[in-house]
């Protein structure tokens, strides 16, 4: 695909891109536009100090690898609001997330990010596309994510594309947290997602969940501080699957394999409810995005 490139000096204001997504809330179309978003995009030391405390990182000389997702959020915001893409932002379900860490992320002051989206495919409950973000600095890509996203009531011709499962890994307990009541607003005042489904039981129920949900990336973002010691500094990639939601409150528990070049991992619930799936990667040279 061609892709039209818009080169921009900043992102909108979120204020802005929430009041746009409120106001649609109809599909307009079944395939995807053929453009994409650039921006430069530079670390707030604040914002990146609330988010190693909010998320149990280590205070070190490189990035958390979900920060620069953080980063993009508002571009990501303004790809998904924009008037040529087909589908209404509320509503839209994350079913998977996957980061790849392609060189060590020290030294950073600002990123040049790139997003749009691709690989619109059918599904049993609507269509699912791709939100692909990607991350350079002088040296070219330091980083790369892709968000499998899922609009229901999509009509498109064909079958689901079958979904590999792996061969399961022994798993123990590496540790536990608790997802107090207020982590979905004291996640958005320092990530700026305020989607209604993660702020309070009240705006939940306008979406149909009888309690407030913690955001996926939050909870990836707990379990890869707690997996560090299993990750190398670079060279890697996490892949997630968000099965139930994190209701709050409630405790989970992180389970995970050895350390070891490849591994996985699971978060659960009360009663073995499994809320996420993962595994990690490393990455060959003939596997890193070019």
């Amino acid at each position: 695909m061609d892709r039209h490139w818009h080169d921009l000096h900043r992102t909108q204001g979120l204020s802005g891109l929430y009041l746009k997504a409120a106001r649609k809330r109809s599909i307009t179309g079944d395939s995807l536009p053929a453009s994409g978003l650039h921006c430069a995009i530079g670390v707030n030391p604040q914002r990146l100090q609330a988010y190693r405390k909010l998320c149990h990182f280590g205070d070190d000389s490189h990035l958390p690898p979900t920060f620069p997702h953080v980063m993009a959020f508002a571009l990501q915001l303004q790809l998904l609001t924009a008037d040529d893409f087909p589908f209404p932002l509320l509503g839209l379900v994350h079913l998977n997330n996957r980061i790849r860490v392609v060189r060590p992320l020290g030294g950073i002051g600002t990123l040049r990010f790139s997003v749009f989206v691709d690989n619109l495919q059918p599904h049993a409950k609507g269509a699912t596309f791709d939100l692909m973000t990607e991350a350079e600095d002088s040296l070219g890509l330091l980083w790369h994510e892709r968000s499998r996203m899922l609009c229901r009531g999509v009509k498109l011709e064909g079958e689901p594309p079958a979904v590999d499962t792996p061969e399961p890994l022994p798993l123990g307990e590496l540790t536990r947290w608790y997802a107090d009541s207020d982590i979905g607003r004291r996640y958005a005042k320092v990530c700026g997602d305020y989607n209604p489904i993660h702020l309070s039981a009240l705006s939940a129920r306008l979406f149909g969940f009888p309690q407030a949900i913690a955001h996926g990336m939050w909870s990836k973002a707990m379990a890869l501080a707690a997996l560090r010691g299993h990750l190398p500094l670079s060279g890697y990639e996490v892949d997630v699957a968000f099965h139930k939601p994190v209701r709050l409150p409630s405790e989970v528990v992180l389970e995970g394999s050895a350390v070891a070049p490849d591994g996985q991992f699971r978060l659960v619930g009360h009663g073995d409810l499994v809320h996420m799936t993962g595994s990690w990667h490393t990455l060959h040279e003939s596997s890193r995005p070019a």
